[in-house]
């Protein structure tokens, strides 16, 4: 099997770069959601939806600050090689691939699958600290790192 090469700062980059991209098109819904909200006739025939359209408004407000504390979060996710699973770490199992620093979830990068999960994730808690060659059981799933970057 050919070993593949992964860079970490590469990934990192994707990672900061998805979640601005998310950023970006979540203020972009927020500000047409507004512009439809004013937009609507001022009868109370419409105060139902214009009412609905505020508790969309609010909700996406909500989930562009949980994007915003990512955003902050990723800041904080070092860069440096480590050998033992920690905060920044890419850790290749023989099952999958995670990048230990915000909660993402699944993406794919070069036409590979990996998971970007927080330090305080069930998955990330098992492994830190641990290094190549180590194994652990999570949810009955027993897995081998091959890797830590």
């Amino acid at each position: 099997m050919e070993k593949i090469v992964f860079e970490k700062s590469d990934i990192r980059d994707f990672v900061k770069t998805t979640i601005a991209e998310k950023i970006e098109k979540l203020k972009n819904f927020i500000e047409f959601t507004l512009e439809a909200s004013r937009d609507i006739k001022k009868t109370p025939k419409y105060d139902s939806m214009r009412e609905e359209m505020q508790e969309e408004i609010y909700q996406m407000q909500k989930q562009l600050g949980a994007l915003n504390d990512l955003r902050r979060n990723m800041a904080k996710v070092l860069n440096t090689a480590t050998d033992r699973v920690q905060l920044g770490s890419l850790v290749i199992t023989n099952k999958a691939r995670f990048y230990i620093s915000v909660s993402l979830g699944e993406f794919f990068f070069e036409g590979d699958r990996f998971y970007a999960i927080s330090p305080e994730s069930p998955m990330a808690k098992k492994m830190m600290g641990m290094k190549g060659g180590e194994e652990f059981t999570l949810n009955k799933i027993h897995q081998k790192i091959v890797e830590v970057l």
